[in-house]
This record gives C-alpha cells, sequence and structure tokens, in this order.
C-alpha cells in the first residue's frame, strides 16, 4: 500500500484546532477544510484608533515615510480582562487603508511576541499605546473627574475644608489616572469619592484616598 497519501501536513508551523475528520475517515478534496492551523508566534492583534487620533498623529509627522517609521516604533501593550498587562511588548505592522464610516475608527495590526504560545486566537484584551513620555504631568484618578455636556469638573478642596467646583481641561488617559491640563495646581485636594454628593461650598472632613488598582 502507498501510505504516503495517509498522511496529511499543515504547510505552516502554528498550532490546529480539533480536527473535523477522524482516523480511518476517507478524505478528498471534497470533504472540505480538515482543520485550521494558526500561526501564533508572532501573534497578530487587532484594534482601532478614533479618526481625531489619527488626525493628531499625521499632524506630529506630516511626512509619510517619517510617519510610517514612527508608527513602528510605538510601543505597544496588551491589557488582559482582569486588568493584568502582558509582559511582552508588541509593534504596529499594519495600518487599515481607510477609516471605517459606521465607527469613524481606523484599524490597526499589531504583532506581538507569543513564546510558549500563551495567547490564542480568539481572545479578547485592550490595547495601550505609549505615544510620548509627559514629565512632570497633573495626574488624578478617573472617578475624581465627572463629565456635563462636554466639560470636565472636578472638586477641590481648600484649606478651610470646603468643596469648590472647579472645571478643568482634560489630556489623556493613564491608565486609571487623567492628566489634567489647566484647572488644577501641584499639591490641591480632590474629592474622588462621593463627588455627586458635593456641593458648592460644602465644608467637608476628608480622609487620605487609598485606591484599589
Amino acid at each position: 500500500m502507498n501510505l504516503g497519501f495517509t498522511r496529511i501536513l499543515s504547510p505552516i508551523d502554528g498550532i490546529p484546532g480539533i480536527a473535523k475528520a477522524q482516523i480511518g475517515d476517507l478524505v478528498g478534496p471534497l470533504t472540505g477544510e480538515l482543520t485550521t492551523v494558526s500561526t501564533l508566534d508572532p501573534i497578530k492583534a487587532y484594534y482601532s484608533v478614533t479618526e481625531q487620533a489619527y488626525i493628531n498623529f499625521t499632524r506630529l509627522f506630516s511626512d509619510e515615510t517619517i510617519r510610517t517609521e514612527r508608527s513602528r516604533q510605538l510601543e505597544l501593550q496588551l491589557i488582559f480582562a482582569d486588568g493584568t498587562t502582558y509582559p511582552r511588548e508588541g509593534r504596529v505592522y499594519a495600518v487599515d487603508r481607510q477609516i471605517n464610516p459606521s465607527t469613524g475608527a481606523l484599524r490597526v495590526e499589531a504583532l506581538f511576541p507569543n513564546p510558549g504560545n500563551a495567547l490564542r486566537p480568539g481572545q479578547f484584551a485592550r490595547v495601550r499605546v505609549k505615544f510620548d513620555t509627559r514629565k512632570g504631568a497633573l495626574l488624578v484618578p478617573q472617578r475624581a473627574v465627572s463629565e456635563l455636556q462636554g466639560s470636565y469638573q472636578i472638586v477641590v478642596v481648600g484649606s478651610d475644608n470646603k468643596a469648590h467646583i472647579r472645571p478643568v481641561k482634560v489630556g489623556e488617559r493613564s491608565g486609571a489616572l487623567w492628566i489634567i491640563e489647566e484647572g488644577l495646581k501641584p499639591g490641591e485636594r480632590v474629592v474622588v469619592e462621593g463627588i455627586q454628593k458635593v456641593k458648592e461650598g460644602a465644608a467637608v472632613t476628608p480622609k487620605p484616598f487609598v485606591s484599589t488598582q
């Protein structure tokens, strides 16, 4: 017997799915796929950036060659559903050709090292992009910032332990923190818990905030 026809090899290296045919089954060109093999190291991750973020990026790097080179230098992190961070950084591999008209976002393809195949296809994670390093940035917990009709405000506690509602200009988010561009000075105290109950000029008894993250 010609046993060469009884062995099927994948043309690529990777992890196969559960086979749809078993030993002893008769298979042929019309049988359909036997399984799916995925190359997992490196593994691809897809994420989207907003149209405004893309516009801001093109303003910083108007030359296409420099823009492409800079995008491949961006440091990417995977944030799992439980909030933990994947220990290896990824890089941008490809950018889609158009903005999705239904979502207003641009799809990006990234590659992450995956030794040991810890990551699997179909797994969900958020992608965090380290675009720039801000030195001396003023950060407050996101829960300390409230939004009202497109405007942002915080509650500041003065030296007299009275609350004062103050509008602020926010910047980028960094994890569970928000960068405050304008409206707050270093050393000022802000209300993190119970800001919905605080009224302008109300006396408060401040206690140190302890983050649970």
